[in-house]
Parts: structure tokens; sequence; C-alpha cells
């Protein structure tokens, strides 16, 4: 097979019209035949790479995410799976290793090395030093180490932790970072340890802090955390050391774009820095995590695809090992099956389980206040508003309860007050819950609340809405709780629907449920909330919903 186009050669920052042959998967041939660019002609690049990015919150299976990415460009992601690793354990990560083999997008998943992410909530499962290894001798898929959440633990040489870095160094493995707010000596003494990327930085200080010290940066873009404004600055000096990712992307979102909708934005600020910015796009994840994808070489694999102009960066054809598993908007990966796997082992609740007593501790409340588009939340504190010694939603100063419920087993569920969410009316819940993926609600009522969280349960997973009187709805997540098997494309158009309906209750985020489904990671400050209670992100320990 020949393909014949303007070839962009990043390493050697040419743009020239040429064809390339393609035989048994491999580019055999790259043939010049004008060191110029012909104007009229469509051009080829390297395919984009998600530097990291978490597939399960994309609600879909790696099989139906390949299908949707590779519409964009996406011929590869760096995928950690440790939010079915939370439900599942080594398991879970194994599932999504067999799921990815059914297509020939190309994932390379990590060893999760924070499972459970804390001590202060209840996972499905625990990933162990042996997982770690058994997983880097017997899986050609993963890569890495994924995310490194437990910095306190790097700093204090916490054993366990230690011995998962000791091993991806035994196994020349890299090291993925997580480490938000961590500046100076601190930052410093973690890369050493071995913690090689952060996709946390949310200014552009912190990340020029760490940047200093080695480490490599990750413009991260996704459905909630947006940090591409912050830090797309740094890219001019700095792009030998930075990435593009999403970290989470929900379906309707990747439906709409991926890694291309970055390298058009960056391209809009830095029209002249072309092939720096398809540097970050491509070659820099690929080698750094030696991903088996090419980069338009002659010997390389045939990965690469066809854009119409270098202005718009409209995908015309995606190729994967020279076979064309998309084109003009179309996916040509097929709508293939998924198995289920679950672990859901909570029974229906009752109103009165959320309810929160009057203390003699005080009049105030401590308040989860919520950043639309950060994954970090503020605190703060407000008079509470009781009915009898029930203390209950101030939905006049948006003041309104959440809880998490323990979906592994039948405990009482955790409840406390967060701030910005918006409802009006009705309550929104998920099983998706980073990381442990326990049932999330917030709502104006305790009726309400109880009523998502059942739909939840219910359906052994997925996302509610209810508006507080008889409409109801549930987008259903039967795998881990997480994911849909069924075709990406209408799980998209499923949950665009259940989002309107939680902003037609007056929800006021960009992307409710994805905000909601960070309120219960720990691992990120200031104020969150666990099935085991409050959790104050900058002490790393459990608070007191009162201010005494």
């Amino acid at each position: 097979m020949q393909v014949t186009a303007n070839i962009i050669n990043i390493f050697e920052r040419t743009i020239q019209y040429g064809t390339i042959t393609i035989e048994n998967g491999f580019i055999q041939k790259i043939e010049i035949e004008s060191t110029t660019e012909k104007s009229d002609c469509p051009y080829i690049l390297s395919g984009f790479v998600d530097a990291h990015v978490h597939i399960e919150s994309s609600m879909l299976t790696p099989a139906q995410f390949a299908r949707l990415a590779v519409v964009h460009g996406t011929v590869a992601t760096i995928s950690d799976p440790h939010e079915i690793g939370n439900v599942l354990g080594k398991a879970g990560v194994e599932y999504m290793i067999e799921n990815a083999r059914q297509t020939p997008f190309k994932f390379c998943f990590g060893a999760p090395s924070c499972v459970p992410a804390t001590i202060f909530e209840t996972a499905g499962a625990t990933i162990t030093p042996d997982d770690i290894e058994d997983l880097f001798k017997n899986y050609t898929e993963i890569g890495y180490l994924a995310e490194v959440m437990n910095f306190p633990g790097v700093l204090n040489q916490d054993p366990d932790m230690m011995a998962k870095i000791a091993l991806a160094k035994r196994y020349q493995k890299p090291v993925d970072g997580h480490a938000p707010g961590l500046r100076g000596d601190d930052a410093r003494r973690y890369i050493e340890a071995g913690c090689e990327t952060d996709h946390e930085c949310f200014t552009a200080e912190e990340a020029l802090d760490k940047l200093k010290y080695g480490m490599k940066i990750l413009i991260r873009e996704g459905s909630a955390a947006k940090n591409f404004e912050a830090l797309i600055g740094l890219l001019p000096d700095h792009y030998q050391n930075m990435m593009f990712c999403s970290d989470d992307k929900h379906p309707d979102n990747l439906v709409e774009g991926h890694i291309n909708q970055l390298v058009k934005r960056a391209l809009s600020k830095y029209p002249e820095l072309l092939f720096e910015i398809l540097q970050v796009a491509s070659v820099n994840p690929i080698l750094h995590y030696h991903l088996p994808v090419g980069l338009l070489r002659e010997g390389d694999p045939a990965d690469f695809i066809m854009v119409e102009d270098l202005t718009a960066f409209t995908v015309l054809r995606t190729y994967i090992n020279g076979e064309i598993v998309a084109e003009n908007g179309s996916s040509n990966i097929s709508n293939l099956p998924s198995k289920i796997v679950n672990n859901f082992n909570c029974k229906l609740k009752q109103i009165k389980d959320f309810q929160v007593l009057t203390s003699e501790e005080g009049t105030k409340i401590k308040v989860i206040e919520v950043l639309d588009g950060q994954l970090i939340t503020l605190k703060s504190e407000a008079n509470y508003k009781s009915v009898g010694n029930n203390i209950v939603s101030d939905v006049e100063n948006d003041i309104l309860k959440i809880t998490v419920v323990n979906r592994y087993q039948n405990v009482p569920p955790a409840v406390a007050f967060i701030k910005n969410f918006g409802l009006k009316q009705g309550a929104i819940a998920s099983s998706v819950a980073h990381d442990s993926h326990n049932i999330i609600a917030v709502g104006v009522d305790d009726a309400s609340i109880c009523e998502a969280v059942n739909l939840i349960i219910e359906a052994q997973g997925g996302v509610s809405c209810f508006d507080g009187q008889n409409q109801k709805s549930v987008l259903k997540l039967p795998i881990a709780g997480i994911m849909s098997g069924e075709d990406g494309y209408e799980v998209a158009k499923e949950y665009s629907a259940i989002d309107r309906f939680a902003k037609d209750l007056g929800c006021t985020l960009q992307s409710p449920f994805m905000s909601l489904s960070f309120m219960a990671l720990l691992v990120i400050p200031n104020l969150k909330l666990s099935d085991l209670g409050l959790f104050d992100g900058e002490n790393f320990s459990f608070t007191s919903i009162f201010v005494k």
C-alpha cells in the first residue's frame, strides 16, 4: 500500500511532498518527490498519544474507547487502570489488557502503584508489590509504574511504596508521578526517588519548580481538570520535557475530540511552533514510555494520521500498523462485545441513613467548596440549617448534603456538606467516585439523595439523576460499576442526556458528574469525603464536620 501527501518530519523539522510505502504493517520506504509541500494536498504526521488517561473515566471499555479515539487521530494511550484496580485488584488490570487486545489500538497500561489510594477509604481490592511484579513479568502491555499518588509515602520512605518504585527500576519501567502542590525540596526528593512525570500542576510556577529538577510535565485538559491555559505558556521553552494528556475524559467529550483539540489550541497560540507542538503530542510520550508506536521513519510501524490542513487539523484518516482504523470522521474499529465483571455488595438505603444530627460541638459546619474545572477544593464554614435535630441542605445558600456510600460492604453512609453544585431540586449520584468507586451523591434533601443512591445500587453501578418528584434517569455501568461495554457513541448520547438533566435541576458546573466523581479523591486537597468520613487533605487526616 502507498500513501502520498505532504509528509511532516518532526525530527528534521521539514514538510516535504512524498510517498510512503507500507508492507506488513511497517513503513518500508519513504520517497520524497519534492522538498517543498504542495498546497492542495493533505498532510501526514505522527499519530497522537494521550500521555496519561484513565480509560475507565470515559465510562467505556478499552475496545469502545479506541473506537472513538482513533477518529481524532489518537493511536495510543498511556493508560493507568487504577480505577478498575480499586474495584477488582490485579484481575481488573488483566481485564483491561484482555479487552484492549481486541483492537489494533496501542494501549500502554501501567501497574497501579496506589490501590487503595489511601488507608482512609474502603476499596474493593489491594494491589501489592507482588502483584506489580507479576504484571511486569507477564504482560508486555504493562509499560510503567502508574502514578505514585502517595507522595507523603515517598518522602517518608514508606516500605511498600518504595518497594514498588524499586520494582519499576529493576524492570526498567518509567515511574509516573502525582504530586499536586509539591514544591521546593520536597519536590526534589520526590523526583530523585524516581518519579519522572507529573500531570497535576495547576500553576506555571509549580511546573517550573518541578521542571528544574528534571521532571517531565504533562499539560492536562480533561472533562474536569483543565490546566491547558495555565501551563501552555511553558511550551516554547520546555517542549522537550512536556506532553499532552486528558487524565479523565467523559464519553460525550471524547466524541467531540481528544489530543487533536490541544494541538489545535496550541497552534492558535504559537503558529510558528508546529514541530515543537507535534513533538509534545506524539514524539515525547512515545520515546519516554518506549512505545511500539511509529514516528514516520523507515522501518517503523505504520502509525500515522492524515489531516486536511494545518489549521483546522481535521483528521481524514488514522492508520495503525498500516490499517486504516478511522476515515472521514467514522471509526473502522468494530463494535465489540465485552464481558461483565463487577464487585457490588451493598443493600438499598433508607432516608434516615442520610440524616446528620445536630451537635453540642457548635452551630457551624465545615463545607467542601467545589472549584469548577479543578480537582482541588477549598474548605469553608457556614451556619447549618436544621429541621428538628436533623441538619439539612440549605438550598438558598447552595450548601447541599453530600454522601459517600460504601458499595463493598453494607455499612452506614458518610455524610457532609458541599457548596457550588447549585442544585435547586433533586439529587445526582454516581458509582464513578475516585479512587475507590464507592457511591457518591449530592442532593437538596435526604429523600432525593436516597432515591438517587438506590437507583445506582439497583443498577449495580452507573450514574443517576432524580428530580425529587417522579422523573429519574440512570446510565447503567455494569462493568465494575464504572464502565459500559455498549456502543461508545450510544453511551455518549445517554451521558449527554443525563448531564442535561442534572443541569436542568440547577447544577451550574460544566461537568456535574465528573466533578462529583472527584469529591471523594482524598489525595487532592483540601477537603474531601470518603466512605469513612470527612477528610482534611492538608493535614491528611479525618476531621469533624463541625467547626469547634
